[in-house]
């Protein structure tokens, strides 16, 4: 198993202009500095888990709950405590946040933003972020999880940083058991904007290719070795990059739904679905607890 090396790094921040704000209102997630005491709410966070769903991150928070024995006796349910607003959900329990980040890497940078100051405000330590949601696959059979090691556009490498925590990619691997129902898989992820014809899909309102022209873009990406495609990987690996020696690692867990080399859709019934997107979050809780479990004094 891997090591438990003390950390003692804070998070941090790359805008020296926030210390002369007399309040950093935190808008898409109904907090800031004046009203609300986010050490005291926060401080103790070590790990947060980004997905693109509320109702999603909000079955998370329960699953943790019930991993950890953090269910209140009264049977509570997980307060939202982005609820003053509509654009995301943020749950917390024990040390762990559970925060919706929407589709695309747009609408995942805003809430990462804030919730980077979040943890800065809160002077948090040694905080490790997840992304854990679904993808497409590349010639991988439905429900194998991938641990992604870097992400591209149009199969591409890119000048800005995007590669993943390899220290962390190998402790998340070392959680992998030989019992596990599902196959785990580390390798490229593909990262686009669109859901439709950035990833060559034949069944949107727009459509200027052939199913030929299809299977021929899905073929390069395969014999490029990449793995899956998804809309958020790019933009949280290069930010994890930008955070790197701030106290803050990242990595993104998903699983695929369906293998493009196949076909564009999904066509297995929800219960396999419900099951499929619970691996990435058995995968990320199994590290936690080997992290940062009872056994180690931290939940």
């Amino acid at each position: 198993m891997f090591s438990l090396k003390a950390r003692t790094h804070a998070v941090g921040v790359r805008n020296p202009k926030l210390k002369s704000f007399k309040t950093d209102h935190l808008y898409h997630i109904a907090l800031d500095t004046a009203h609300n005491d986010l050490q005291e709410m926060f401080g103790d966070v070590k790990c947060v888990c980004f997905g693109g769903q509320p109702s999603r991150m909000e079955r998370f928070t329960k699953l943790i709950r019930e991993e950890f024995g953090l269910t209140p006796s009264n049977g509570e349910p997980p307060r939202n405590y982005a609820a003053g607003t509509d654009r995301y959900a943020l749950y917390k329990a024990g040390p762990i946040l559970a925060v919706s980040h929407g589709i695309g890497i747009p609408s995942l940078s805003v809430v990462f933003n804030e919730i980077v100051k979040l943890m800065y405000y809160a002077k948090c330590k040694d905080v490790t972020f997840f992304r854990i949601g679904t993808c497409g696959g590349v010639g991988l059979e439905p429900g194998t999880v991938v641990v992604t090691d870097k992400a591209s556009i149009l199969g591409k490498k890119v000048e800005r940083p995007a590669l993943a925590n390899k220290e962390l990619n190998a402790e998340i691997l070392e959680c992998v058991t030989e019992t596990d129902e599902f196959k785990t898989v580390t390798g490229t992820t593909l990262c686009c904007d669109d859901f439709y014809e950035g990833q060559a899909r034949l069944d949107g309102a727009f459509c200027d290719y052939e199913e030929e022209d299809k299977v021929r873009f899905l073929q390069f990406l395969k014999e490029k070795n990449i793995c899956n495609i998804e809309m958020e990987s790019l933009g949280f690996l290069a930010m994890c990059s930008s955070c790197k020696g701030a106290g803050l690692r990242g990595a993104v867990v998903c699983a695929i739904l369906v293998d493009r080399l196949q076909g564009d859709y999904i066509i297995n019934d929800i219960e396999k679905l419900h099951q499929w997107q619970a691996r990435p979050q058995q995968l990320v809780l199994r590290y936690i607890k080997h992290k940062f479990g009872p056994q180690n004094g931290s939940l």
